[in-house]
């Protein structure tokens, strides 16, 4: 015999403290999951950047410097700013650092040459390292934690709003004329780079776009009225000043030289 009854469930209380023990132990998991990411990360990122100022070749310290980059950015990432992560791979690995690669291994820098000189500027740079270490430590003695910064990091997000928003709207509004100047102060260096660098090479052909717009068919085109059967000469003119380029012209073979 079969006897059908009503099946017992669990009192509420119990669920509920089931539910919220369950997600104390998936916080708790997040939690250690990110705190050994970050040590991870931070480890790479320190013994990468060492070796980017301890390798001797210097296409090695090239890539350990991205590798530095990408650490730095999965920091930023755990940390909650995306946008600086994102920033971070784009224009700090993508652009500069390929730039440098690329620099280094077109230009063949001799560093071999380079080196010879370390022996001699030794006690100017040990001079300077000593200067920087004493007003850092000068620093480190009068620094002190702002009373307002436990409050600023454990004030809540704004919700509805991002990381890239939330950075967008203080650049553009409380730091708007700062970080335009900035942007200017950045301008003027690319411009001074540009102008110290760019020299004045002698014997390099450069097109003058002016001159070759005013030319005329009578200095460019000659027809010349060979006789058959006569042939042709090839005679060189002399040689122009900024190049060993020759220009040729072509005479009418006289008769009998066929």
């Amino acid at each position: 015999m079969v006897i059908a009854g009503r099946r017992r469930s669990r009192p509420a209380s119990r669920l509920t403290h089931h539910t919220a023990d369950l997600a104390a132990h998936r916080t708790l998991a997040a939690v250690v999951i990110v705190t050994l990411a970050f040590y991870a990360f931070a480890a790479v990122l320190i013994a990468a950047a060492a070796m980017v100022v301890l390798a001797r070749n210097p296409v090695h310290a090239v890539l350990f410097l991205i590798l530095t980059f990408f650490n730095a950015a999965a920091l930023f990432l755990l940390a909650g700013a995306e946008f600086l992560a994102m920033i971070l791979v784009i224009v700090y690995v993508g652009a500069v650092a390929v730039l440098f690669l690329f620099v280094v291994m077109m230009l063949d820098v001799n560093f071999a040459a380079l080196r010879e000189g370390f022996v001699r500027y030794l006690p100017i740079g040990a001079v300077v390292g000593i200067v920087l270490a004493v007003e850092l430590l000068f620093l480190a003695s009068v620094w002190s934690l702002s009373p307002e910064a436990p409050r600023l990091v454990a004030e809540p997000v704004p919700p509805g709003v991002d990381n890239t928003t939330a950075l967008g709207r203080v650049l553009y509004t409380e730091y708007f004329y700062l970080f335009q100047a900035s942007g200017v102060i950045l301008l003027v260096a690319m411009i001074g780079a540009i102008v110290l660098t760019l020299r004045d090479r002698p014997g390099v052909k450069r097109q003058d776009v002016a001159a070759q717009s005013a030319r005329r068919v009578q200095d460019t085109l000659a027809l010349v009225k060979v006789t058959p059967g006569s042939g042709m000469i090839v005679v060189p003119k002399p040689a122009a000043d900024c190049g060993d380029e020759r220009e040729q012209a072509v005479e009418p073979m006289p008769p009998g030289r066929h």
